[in-house]
């Protein structure tokens, strides 16, 4: 008989299509703690949750985190440069967080350290840390070759390379597991779709090179601000109908993702429904 983690966690392929959420075959979802209430989380039918580090100061509790984990894998994600993560100094937030939640080790977005913390070597961290946590995943944005290079399960940006990137890592022997965070509209009107992501795929580098200088990024985007910016939606998000988000997840599959969780973009209700 499977646990309540494992039936959450099936395929839409086992499961059927009984929720839009099931439908897109997406396994888990993204939680920003400032955008949500961690507990209403709970009616989202997927099998892995991945809570996104925002600050100490938003850090969800032991009681609400185990809460969220009794039936489902959750992983918190740690930032090895941030006092109280380090796992080369004080790592006495690290230790706090219950057993019961699993890890994404990252560098930690500059926006959420202070500038001492930001001077900090993350090689030497990243390597005590994933020696620390066995089956942790490691947040690759910026660190790629370091993140390679722990054999840890590795946790990527969507982007427009993805899927060649992640087949060449299998063609060249990588055995590890490889997951992927994306944006998720799960729409097919342009407005909300620019409204949603806009800002966010403006912030890709190919992307602000292409776009006219002090071009809007949300649904006031016109001309070829606004081809640019929906052209890179569906390069750096999972964007459209739940069918062609279907197929988008498919696709990164068959070249060698193992698990797609989505950031909800427009609000978590959009994956309760």
């Amino acid at each position: 008989m499977l646990s309540s983690r494992e039936a959450i966690g099936q395929t839409c392929a086992e499961t059927g299509t009984r929720t839009l959420v099931e439908e897109t075959c997406l396994d888990g979802v993204a939680l920003k703690p400032t955008e949500v209430d961690i507990d209403s989380a709970h009616e989202v039918p997927l099998g892995t949750f991945t809570v996104d580090y925002e600050g100490h100061e938003h850090v969800p509790d032991v009681a609400t985190l185990e809460r969220l984990a009794a039936d489902r894998e959750v992983r918190v994600t740690v930032p090895v440069r941030a006092d109280g993560f380090d796992p080369l100094g004080d790592s006495s937030a690290f230790e706090a967080l219950p057993e019961t939640v699993e890890i994404v080790f990252v560098a930690g977005n500059p926006a959420y350290l202070e500038e001492h913390e930001q001077q900090r070597a993350v090689a030497p961290r990243l390597g005590a840390a994933v020696e620390r946590v066995s089956n942790a995943w490691v947040g690759t944005e910026g660190i790629e070759r370091l993140a390679l290079a722990t054999g840890a399960t590795q946790f990527e940006l969507l982007s427009r390379t993805t899927e060649r990137t992640v087949h060449a890592l299998r063609s060249a022997g990588f055995g590890g597991d490889v997951a992927v965070y994306a944006p998720t509209v799960l729409s097919d009107d342009e407005d909300a779709i620019l409204d949603a992501v806009g800002a966010y795929v403006s912030r890709r580098k190919p992307v602000a090179r292409a776009l006219p200088d002090d071009a809007p990024t949300d649904s006031t985007a016109t001309g070829r601000a606004r081809s640019v910016l929906l052209d890179a939606a569906t390069d750096y998000a999972l964007v459209g109908s739940r069918e062609r988000v279907h197929a988008h997840v498919e696709s990164l599959r068959e070249a060698g993702v193992d698990t797609v969780v989505g950031y909800p973009a427009r609000g978590l209700d959009e994956f309760v429904g």
